[in-house]
């Protein structure tokens, strides 16, 4: 969403279809700023779970970035690292797949490369 926004920073006209997904950008960063500021407000005091919260959703980390725990710390949040028990015991009713095999079979080429019989394949000057 920050990234369609900053799209229409670039001077020219723009598509129909980048000004609709810009007001759903911007909607979806409201909703989202608001309800993560909800969530960090049951630990932090409001003025500091509003800043957190406009930074968690202004596109400062890609959705695939990991927030790993020291930064996570460094933001004022609690961290916990590793599984409790109980949740662990949860997880092992759900085992998940393991590592399938190819379902394709590749077989080894020719030990020699193709060769074009003698005669075959040159071009005959009349």
């Amino acid at each position: 969403a920050v990234d369609v926004l900053a799209a229409l920073e670039h001077e020219g006209d723009h598509d129909d279809e980048t000004l609709i997904l810009a007001e759903i950008g911007r909607k979806a960063i409201r909703q989202v700023e608001s309800f993560v500021t909800e969530l960090l407000a049951r630990t932090l005091p409001r003025d500091r779970a509003t800043d957190l919260a406009h930074q968690l959703s202004s596109g400062v980390w890609t959705h695939d970035h990991p927030l790993l725990p020291d930064t996570v710390r460094a933001m004022g949040l609690p961290v916990r690292v590793g599984v409790p028990e109980p949740e662990r015991e949860l997880l092992e009713l759900f085992p998940q797949p393991q590592a399938r095999l190819s379902q394709v079979d590749y077989a080894p080429g020719p030990a020699d490369p193709v060769r074009i019989p003698a005669g075959r394949g040159r071009r005959r000057v009349a």
